[in-house]
């Protein structure tokens, strides 16, 4: 893309300013919506704009604002910044790089809902960040963009961060949730869903990063317009967070539709010379891994439907690319290490599950284990699966059912042959 959209600091110099956001057309679109449109007339656009979910679910945005019931009060928006999964790296640099745009969507979205408080709840790891968008809101204070009768219209509204402990699990909404209201950070049961019963009990929006990032442009540039970026079901840009075995890893923006070659070469430079593409992990630790059988398969569009067609998720678009140098054995081993490490130990599937995978995956990669325990790991995994209280444990199994069922000859690699005997088994690889 020539110009950026999400991406604007690459374009304009400084504008994380805030006299040059101002001056490249800042907060036009909130200005607009507060004094011109109705909060339904703003969703309705929202909807009309197709804009769906950046953090992973891809769920339509203008439709989950509509869920908050008008009769229970007050309502609360909190902007998801947690991003701890591995591969993701897109929303810090908005934030650091072109946060008023990211604030501006953020009370564009307040306004949508008639929110008259929000929040921004970070990854403890962000307290700079955090630091830095204190003070932009403070700077937003005394421009008279938030407060108390902004515009000159009643709507009044305040903005604030939060920073959690560092903890994967409170990127899962419900979790986040907790731990913004100074509980442990573990997920609720649902129903109830945060839309009627969120923080504080109260209805509740919770949107990503860059979902919020993408709303000044359109209630500015409306929603037609946006639609002609993207496909018919996944409108709009998307920025793709590439790592793994590129030349050029980084964060591009590209239209969704985009295809894996594109981005893989003539964005990422390609891999190193000689290599090629194994598999792509599309969605971070959190992905089913996309076997590339045959060159043809680079060329699927990255968009919700495409990438789903072939097996696996686009969810918040953090493409790790395989190369052949890579065991998927090892894979696996670090990729459940990371969920087992991370899991809550709320519900019974998940605790128990990640810690007996990780025990499996380890002795596996250890070169200790018999080709039967790769059918256990695979098995243990199943039984995960579908019986979780959140999302965690159903990420956690999606690498290992995928690595073992596309690429088993690189756990049959590393198991004794032919199999051990109970007697003669090795010692299992401590957790």
């Amino acid at each position: 893309m020539s110009e950026h959209i999400l991406l604007r600091h690459r374009d304009i110099a400084n504008i994380d300013q805030l006299d040059v956001y101002l001056k490249h057309g800042g907060f036009e679109a909130f200005k607009k919506a507060v004094t011109t449109m109705q909060p339904a007339d703003l969703i309705n656009e929202v909807k009309s704009s197709g804009l769906r979910g950046r953090g992973g679910a891809g769920f339509p945005t203008g439709v989950k604002w509509s869920f908050l019931p008008t009769n229970l009060w007050p309502h609360y928006v909190v902007c998801n910044a947690d991003e701890s999964e591995p591969g993701t790296f897109k929303d810090r640099e908005i934030m650091e790089s072109n946060p008023f745009q990211f604030l501006e969507g953020l009370m564009i979205a307040s306004f949508a809902v008639q929110a008259n408080l929000s929040y921004v709840y970070l990854r403890g790891e962000f307290w700079q960040i955090a630091e830095m968008l204190d003070g932009k809101i403070a700077e937003l204070e005394k421009a008279g963009l938030l407060g108390e009768n902004i515009l000159g219209t009643s709507y009044t509204l305040r903005l604030h961060t939060h920073l959690g402990a560092g903890a994967y699990i409170c990127g899962e909404e419900t979790a986040l949730l907790e731990s913004l209201e100074g509980k442990l950070g573990q997920p609720r049961l649902r129903p109830p869903f945060p839309a009627v019963y969120g923080l504080f009990g109260k209805p509740t929006v919770i949107n990503n990063v860059e979902t919020l990032t993408n709303l000044p442009p359109i209630v500015e540039k409306g929603a037609a317009w946006y639609k002609t970026l993207g496909t018919e079901k996944s409108p709009g840009v998307k920025i793709f967070s590439l790592s793994g075995c590129v030349n050029k890893p980084g964060n591009y923006e590209l239209p969704l539709g985009a295809t894996f070659r594109e981005l893989i070469y003539t964005h990422g430079g390609g891999l190193a010379e000689g290599r090629t593409v194994k598999g792509i992990m599309p969605a971070g630790a959190s992905s089913s891994i996309i076997k590339v059988t045959q060159d043809s398969l680079l060329d699927t569009r990255m968009d919700y439907e495409a990438v789903a067609a072939i097996g696996s998720q686009l969810g918040s678009a953090s493409v790790i690319v395989l190369d052949d140098t890579v065991n998927m054995a090892w894979l696996v081993s670090k990729t459940v290490n990371f969920f087992k490490h991370e899991s809550c130990g709320k519900c019974t599937p998940c605790r128990e599950g990640t810690f007996w995978m990780n025990r499996l995956a380890s002795r596996i990669a250890a070169g200790k284990a018999a080709p039967q325990d790769v059918d256990l790991l695979d098995d243990v995994a199943k039984q995960i699966a579908g019986k979780c209280l959140c999302a965690l444990g159903e990420f956690s199994v999606m690498a290992v059912t995928t690595g073992i069922s596309q690429f088993r000859a690189d756990f049959d690699q590393f198991t004794a042959q032919p199999a051990q005997s109970p007697a003669e088994k090795p010692e299992p690889v401590s957790a």
